[in-house]
């Protein structure tokens, strides 16, 4: 009888080792997080787009947002047609899941069609964001996301003659 009691406390000490030992390797394991963008084809000369950072959220709320190294600058989307990307952004986040990525957008962006080139304005862009909702589940040590700025279905010309960005943003 104490010899049972005996191994059913051992038992019972190495299973709690075992989740505890568990919990604290989960707790500090991070990703390293890549953010590509790429684009459709669309009918135009240029369709350039002034990123200045790219944040990410792991939380449901506001409070979990996180700024990845970001590779600032204006990028024509156009010249990411066809399965061509690149690497906006990049940085180590905890392992979990990603609830939401942002882009924050600058005032340099235009739109060049037939040889002219016309301003795009972007609502809120500068302001709050581009913001793209996801559930995914990140890959430990390394993973990416690539992310299509739809711009065919993206600009809007009003009957001003003014261009403007309302972006469709896929997750590919």
């Amino acid at each position: 009888m104490i010899v049972r009691k005996k191994i059913s406390l051992l038992v019972v000490i190495i299973a709690a080792v075992t989740f505890v030992a568990c919990q604290k390797e989960n707790t500090g394991s991070t990703t390293n997080l890549k953010v590509h963008l790429t684009d459709n084809p669309y009918n135009a000369t240029a369709v350039n787009v002034d990123i200045k950072e790219v944040r990410v959220n792991m939380r449901d709320d506001s409070s979990g947002w996180t700024n990845l190294a970001t590779i600032s600058g204006i990028y024509n989307l156009l010249d990411f047609q066809n399965g061509v990307d690149t690497v906006l952004a990049q940085g180590n986040i905890p392992t979990g899941t990603l609830k939401e990525i942002r882009f924050v957008l600058g005032s340099a962006n235009s739109i060049e069609i037939g040889g002219v080139t016309y301003p795009l304005t972007i609502p809120s862009g500068s302001e709050s964001g581009l913001k793209i909702k996801l559930n995914k589940n990140l890959n430990a040590s390394i993973d990416s996301v690539l992310i299509d700025f739809d711009a065919a279905l993206s600009i809007m010309q009003n009957g001003a003659g003014d261009y403007h960005l309302k972006p469709v943003l896929k997750i590919k």
